[in-house]
């Protein structure tokens, strides 16, 4: 474990890494001889050695005059050499979380101290300056609290139309006429003026226009070589600077990149971007500057995907980039596809226009400036390019390659899974010059005639800088598009209900499948299948699944990385029956192609959760397709580009009202939660319901019983509130259901983990039960509120071996009858969904999934339900 900061002399902290590399210029240390021995091997880069440091500790990086480091033009593949699992011994330690159960390295040189306005560091411990302060009662540009709200109600989560303001705001005029009162807007563009002045948020929207500028024909000009093409952006550089300065992100942002470790064992893990190996080896790359040491590093993240806001009435198709920062922690042209000429032209458009939106941030990336942080502080800060976010569509656009090509590594588009090196910018120009563009297209699927935007920046390789898509390679991608498609496209719809999953009642047959319909196969696809197809076939399903929780766990630690490859081993070995039995003919496919590269951006990235295309996905309801669902659909841009810069000016508003103490999360939330109300339940259901409570802890890990905070009475409050604290996440609201008539129709019981043996992990700690009913009682003055349930027994001392799921069948006494309990609902641990072992024969399509619970005579505990119970039910 590391040393004590508070030692007064200087004195090396702990890391698990004590071999040094020998190397006059290498500072690599490693845990074993071996890993060593690889590295002197290899062609790994060499990072400078630090030179001491007087108490107390003040970072003096070597002259890079001085520098002896060679970096190879040919490219590794990351894959198959260890990287350094923390830094060396020479960090800034510190030990947090409940215990001190976590510890973290913080790199020394690019360690984010704070400074004034002018870029000189203050002494430790010196409070900022203090922001101005806004009087109570001043609303401006709105008079008082009333309009403020009333504008935020109308515009941003109404989004009503301009017709629909002023017919509201006539009646609302006639309503206070008799009272001599006024209205807080005289109609809609009053209101549209009144956002319009507000000062905060205000980063105007710029545009530039792109035209082709190559050779044209004599005759028979096509049109796209005439046409102006408009690209509408923000300023990146005072994007980010408002990011920055958000005082909500005050305690939500790191300043360091770090390395984080378990105490007791040393173990390494990745959770938020900072704590990955790119951020450190960034900050190792811009230290060597002198003029950076005690500068802070914001890692610039993108992503970009195509949308459409309305299939079938004409060119309807935007082309949205989002900006965002690594600190923060993770709590339009007609298509010619004919006209080679146009693809190069729309590839190329693409990267230049990409060049001229971040130009402003590029002095920044080699000489720090100051920016002020949400928390008051000034800083100094040193922009880089960081992760870009795109399905694969888009990476063949980034990465200048063809398609059918893996944008990460030179695999042949033919054996995608062959072992090969990884692409890089030094690499593909050197194929550039020595080759034609027909050979490096053909041999290494490079497209030569492109120059990629992030030739334009310093520290940048867009090959290296994409990052994974849980979305598009694995749920859309490995899942649905390939596994699920090589077997026969049957769903079922005997399956009990459990928060969050979707039913499909009449089976197959969608016009279009979206993420959330994906991702809910994969809850109920495994045992729908055991029994149907051949076991190597399940065990193929199984690995993939698997290897999708695994990689969407929010933290991830070096023991999951050794089951992420584990399962990846298997799914390689048992997909071959799909080959085998003639269904495909070849696995060169690249969205399966890349889970081979998920370990490798999991050191670089950290959890790929932070860095999915879900992500961009949802911000194009709010960026794109409400705004024009709000336009009058002609010239729609302009109007989406203003309504969108409204939102963010009311946005910006509302923190600053908050940051005074002028506002609350309540006023957007409507109120708080008590622990008991007599309000009916959701969708019109009259049952005890036991609800969890939705909000956000301090993401540290509950290793104890789910705390439970209830006040209930039998026939008098149908809600329960209780607190979940679920295993490496936040909180997360889920209902737990105990009723005769839900949603005005049939019964619903769910199941629930009975935590019965705390001692032991996994399923070996946990019964099952179905919660009949919730009921409390009153004794000598304490409340204790309790639960009827009826047990089930597990089949077996392990999962199955094909599904790798629990098995359970309802409990009975030695009388037949059924063994039913009552318990204080404290022992409940977290939701439980059951799938029936459906065996061999096919299910009647007369049977409901409200019946399941009670038609079969053996259960699955379906791990897959939810990634916590993911990590509970093993």
């Amino acid at each position: 474990m590391p040393a004590n900061a508070t030692n007064s002399c200087p004195c090396p902290d702990h890391s698990t890494l004590q071999l040094p590399c020998s190397h006059p210029s290498c500072q690599q240390y490693f845990k074993t001889a071996a890993g060593r021995t690889k590295h002197r091997l290899s062609a790994h880069p060499i990072i400078p050695q630090p030179v001491s440091a007087p108490c107390p500790p003040s970072p003096e990086l070597l002259d890079p005059g001085n520098d002896q480091q060679h970096e190879d033009d040919v490219p590794f593949n990351a894959d198959e050499v260890p990287r350094p699992l923390s830094p060396p011994a020479d960090v800034n330690a510190e030990f947090y979380g409940p215990k001190n159960q976590f510890y973290r390295n913080y790199h020394k040189g690019l360690d984010g101290r704070p400074c004034d306005e002018n870029g000189v560091f203050l002494s430790p411990g010196t409070l900022p300056s203090p922001l101005v302060e806004r009087p109570a009662d001043d609303w401006t540009p709105f008079r008082d609290r009333i309009e403020f709200k009333a504008a935020k109600f109308l515009f941003c989560k109404d989004q009503m139309s301009a017709s629909h303001i002023d017919t509201l705001l006539d009646l609302w005029a006639a309503t206070l006429a008799k009272h001599d009162d006024h209205l807080p807007f005289a109609n809609h563009r009053d209101l549209y003026q009144t956002i319009d002045s507000i000062p905060l948020g205000d980063v105007p929207w710029q545009n530039f226009a792109v035209k082709f500028c190559g050779d044209k024909p004599d005759v028979d000009i096509p049109p796209w070589m005439n046409s102006f093409y408009d690209v509408w952006f923000r300023d990146p550089h005072e994007v980010v600077c408002n990011m920055l300065a958000n005082p909500m992100y005050a305690d939500e942002m790191d300043y360091q990149p770090y390395h984080e470790y378990a105490s007791a064992t040393d173990e390494c893990q990745w959770k938020d971007f900072m704590s990955a190996d790119w951020a450190w080896d960034q900050a190792d790359e811009i230290s060597k500057d002198p003029d950076t040491v005690g500068a802070t590093f914001v890692p610039i993240i993108l992503g970009s995907d195509k949308t459409t806001v309305l299939v079938g009435t004409g060119n309807n198709e935007y082309y949205p980039l989002y900006l965002s920062i690594g600190n923060v922690l993770y709590k339009a042209a007609r298509v010619h596809a004919e006209d080679l000429k146009f693809r190069k032209f729309r590839r190329q458009q693409f990267h230049s226009s990409l060049s001229k939106i971040l130009q402003p941030l590029k002095p920044g990336m080699t000489k720090p400036e100051v920016a002020r942080f949400g928390d008051g502080h000034f800083h100094c800060v040193v922009y880089g390019l960081g992760p870009y976010i795109t399905d694969y569509e888009e990476q063949v656009l980034l990465g200048c390659i063809v398609k059918c090509w893996c944008a990460r590594c030179l695999a042949s588009r033919l054996n995608l899974d062959d072992d090969a090196l990884d692409r890089c910018c030094k690499y593909v120009d050197a194929l550039v010059e020595e080759g034609t563009l027909l050979e490096i297209w053909d041999d290494y699927g490079i497209v030569g005639d492109i120059v990629p935007f992030t030739n334009d920046f310093p520290r940048a390789d867009i090959n290296r800088l994409i990052a994974p898509d849980l979305l598009h390679q694995l749920i859309k991608g490995a899942f649905k598009d390939h596994l699920v498609d090589w077997v026969e496209k049957y769903l079922i719809a005997a399956v009990a209900s459990f928060t969050g999953l979707r039913c499909f009642p009449e089976g197959q047959g969608f016009k279009q499948w979206t993420g959330d319909d994906s991702k809910a196969l994969m809850k109920v696809y495994l045992p729908a299948i055991e029994g149907h197809l051949p076991q190597d076939i399940v065990h193929a399903f199984r690995a993939l699944l698997e290897f999708c929780y695994l990689v969407c766990r929010n933290i991830i630690t070096e023991k999951t990385l050794t089951e992420i490859q584990d399962a990846l081993t298997r799914f390689h070995h048992y997909h071959e029956a799909f080959r085998d039995a003639g269904v495909v003919p070849t696995f060169s496919l690249p969205r399966q192609h890349s889970l081979k590269h998920y370990i490798q951006l999991i050191r670089l990235f950290s959890a790929p959760n932070s860095l999915c295309s879900l992500i961009t996905k949802s911000k194009h309801i709010k960026a794109v397709k409400e705004p024009w669902r709000r336009s009058s659909r002609f010239n729609a841009l302009g109007q989406m580009l203003q309504t969108n810069q409204r939102l963010d000016k009311l946005a910006a508003l509302r923190v600053d009202f908050t940051r005074c103490n002028m506002l609350s999360d309540l006023d957007d939330a409507g109120g708080g939660h008590a622990c008991a109300t007599d309000s009916a339940p959701p969708n019109g259901s009259n049952a005890n319901v036991l609800d969890v409570d939705e909000g956000h802890d301090d993401g540290e890990v509950d290793d104890e019983s789910t705390v439970l905070q209830a006040d209930v009475q039998l026939a008098l409050t149908p809600h329960v509130f209780i607190r979940l604290i679920p295993p490496n996440d936040n909180m997360r609201m889920e209902y737990i259901c105990a009723c005769h008539q839900w949603r005005n129709g049939h019964a619903r019981n769910d199941c629930v983990f009975v935590s019965t043996k705390p001692e032991l992990k996994g399923m070996q700690g946990f019964d099952i039960a179905c919660v009949l009913c919730f009921f409390s009682f009153t004794f000598q003055g304490t409340t204790y509120p309790c639960a009827v349930i009826r047990w089930f027994n597990t089949v077996g001392d392990s999962p199955d071996e094909d599904t790798g799921m629990w098995i359970v069948r309802p409990a009975y006494r030695a009388n037949h009858s059924p063994h039913m309990s009552i318990i204080h609902i404290d022992s409940i641990y977290h939701a439980a969904h059951l799938i029936p072992v459906y065996g061999t024969q096919f299910v009647s399509h007369d049977l409901k999934y409200y019946q399941s619970y009670d038609s079969f005579r053996a259960y699955y505990v379906n791990k897959y339900a939810d990634h916590h119970t993911f990590e509970i039910a093993f």
